[in-house]
C-alpha cells in the first residue's frame, strides 16, 4: 500500500458527509454536501494525490476545503511535521469541514474561512504543495505566485486537470474532469 492509498485507508470519506448522504460514500462520484458545493469523486480525488506527490513534512494549501476531507487526506500524507491550511468561502462548510476534520485528531491541520476575492492565503505563502477543488476558468496566477520554488500546484482549469511545477511554472495538462466554478 502506498502513501495515497493508507491515506484514504485513514480517512474513510463516509466521516466527511452529512448524514443523510454518508449510505452513499462508497459512490465513485461528487455527493452534494451543502451549500451548493460537493464531496469530490473519489477516484479524482485519488488522481490529484498522485500528481500533487504530497510529503512528509510540507507545507500545503487546501482551496476549497469543503467538508474537511481533502484536507485531512492531505493532513494524512504531510504527518505531524506538517502543516495544512484548508481555506473555503462558505461559512456553513467551515464549521462542518472544521468538525470532521477535528475528528481525526490531526491538529497539524485547519480550515478556515476564505477572503473572499483573495485566492489562497498568500500571507502564508510560500507552500510546498497546492491542491485546488473548484475549476478555475484560467490557470490562476495568485495561485502559481503562492508556490515555493520547488512547488507543486494541481488545479481543473476549463475542464482540464493542470499540474504546474517550479521553478519555471512548468504547466502538463493531466486528462478532463468536472468540477464546481472557483470564486
Amino acid at each position: 500500500m502506498d502513501s495515497v492509498d493508507a491515506a484514504f485507508d485513514a480517512t474513510p470519506r463516509r466521516d466527511f458527509l452529512p448524514r443523510g448522504v454518508r449510505r452513499r460514500a462508497s459512490y465513485d462520484g461528487p455527493l452534494t454536501i451543502a451549500a451548493g458545493q460537493t464531496n469530490s469523486q473519489p477516484r479524482t480525488v485519488d488522481d490529484m494525490l498522485r500528481l500533487l506527490d504530497v510529503r512528509p513534512g510540507q507545507h500545503v494549501l487546501d482551496v476549497g476545503a469543503g467538508s474537511g476531507w481533502t484536507t485531512a487526506l492531505l493532513a494524512h500524507l504531510v504527518g505531524p511535521s506538517g502543516v495544512v491550511l484548508g481555506v473555503e468561502l462558505e461559512p456553513e462548510l467551515v464549521s462542518f469541514g472544521g468538525a470532521n476534520l477535528a475528528r481525526t485528531h490531526r491538529p497539524w491541520a485547519t480550515i478556515r474561512l476564505a477572503t473572499p476575492g483573495l485566492l489562497g492565503d498568500p500571507d502564508g505563502a510560500p507552500y510546498d504543495r497546492i491542491l485546488v477543488s473548484a475549476m478555475a476558468r484560467s490557470l490562476p496566477t495568485a495561485l502559481v505566485d503562492q508556490l515555493a520554488d520547488d512547488g507543486v500546484l494541481v488545479v481543473p482549469v476549463d475542464g482540464t486537470m493542470l499540474r504546474v511545477t517550479n521553478p519555471g511554472a512548468v504547466v502538463t495538462e493531466h486528462g478532463r474532469y468536472r468540477f464546481v466554478p472557483l470564486r
